[in-house]
């Protein structure tokens, strides 16, 4: 299905931050790059990228991975998505947080007044065994893109782990992530931050032309994305011998970021090597 799509159908703009323990101030901090443009292919000069990898270390920086219980979360167990908002500035514009009935629904039902009816999307025919709620994780960003600020998300227990499969379901109208209807889905935004035992940081963006994920299902209103061994990640793959320190997602485009101009995203099903976690803590403020 995905070897169906046309990559050349929208212009996206990823945003990447640098600390002010780097010496700048915030406003100055704001580094904007453009990942694709309508009918024009990716280029990105070897100054360039080396500057997009300093900014997003130091934006990992800035984010503190949630403290772990090892004798009730040990290492390797991935069964957490915590979310969580960074927002320096105070601005009260992001927003992540898992809520109930926003999911993709796995084993479900409806309900007409006397009778129930089973309901699971053919786009989610498993989920997560363990979401009883049909939760789902909401990543907001309302206003501009170069707003210092994120709504992000750490996945729990994966310091050590080697991939051989991520990804998650995202609420869309179409069968594919290029739709314009539906939940954001860039070439930066929701985009899983990878890093690397060595320091090494790769990124895998929803819909970015370097990192095409497969469509493995779809419906009316989700479809399940997933990157597979060797993962296609910027600025290089992410290979099976490759061992991994963090994962975040981390949504930092706003309503200003077309072809949606939506600065939200709806996703469910976290996957890491075909473990899926589907609920979590309700963290709006």
């Amino acid at each position: 299905m995905s070897g169906q799509k046309n990559p050349l159908k929208k212009s996206l703009t990823g945003i990447l931050w640098i600390t002010p323990a780097l010496g700048v101030s915030i406003a100055a901090a704001l580094f904007l790059f453009t990942i694709a443009r309508t009918g024009q292919a990716q280029t990105t000069s070897t100054r360039t990228l080396q500057t997009i990898l300093q900014l997003e270390q130091a934006l990992l920086s800035l984010l503190p991975q949630p403290v772990i219980d090892p004798t009730t979360d040990p290492p390797g167990n991935f069964t957490n998505v915590i979310p969580q908002q960074f927002d320096p500035g105070k601005t009260n514009l992001v927003q992540a947080t898992w809520l109930s009935g926003i999911g993709c629904p796995t084993g479900a039902f409806t309900f007409d007044g006397s009778t129930t009816t089973p309901l699971t999307d053919t786009a989610c025919p498993v989920g997560d065994p363990k979401d009883q709620r049909n939760q789902g994780l909401l990543l907001v960003k309302t206003g501009p893109t170069p707003n210092f600020a994120a709504a992000t998300a750490e996945l729990i227990n994966v310091k050590g782990i080697s991939l051989t499969e991520l990804g998650y379901d995202i609420r869309k109208s179409g069968v594919d992530e290029f739709s314009p209807l539906g939940s954001h889905c860039g070439a930066g935004a929701p985009r899983f931050d990878v890093v690397l035992s060595d320091g090494s940081i790769r990124f895998v963006g929803c819909s970015s032309f370097a990192t095409l994920p497969v469509v493995t299902a779809a419906s009316g209103a989700w479809i399940r994305l997933r990157w597979f061994t060797p993962i296609p990640a910027f600025p290089t793959p992410i290979l099976a011998t490759d061992v991994v320190q963090r994962i975040v997602i981390v949504f930092d485009e706003g309503t200003d970021t077309g072809p949606d101009f939506f600065g939200a995203a709806f996703l469910d099903n976290i996957d890491v090597n075909g473990s899926r976690v589907g609920r979590g803590p309700v963290a709006a403020n």
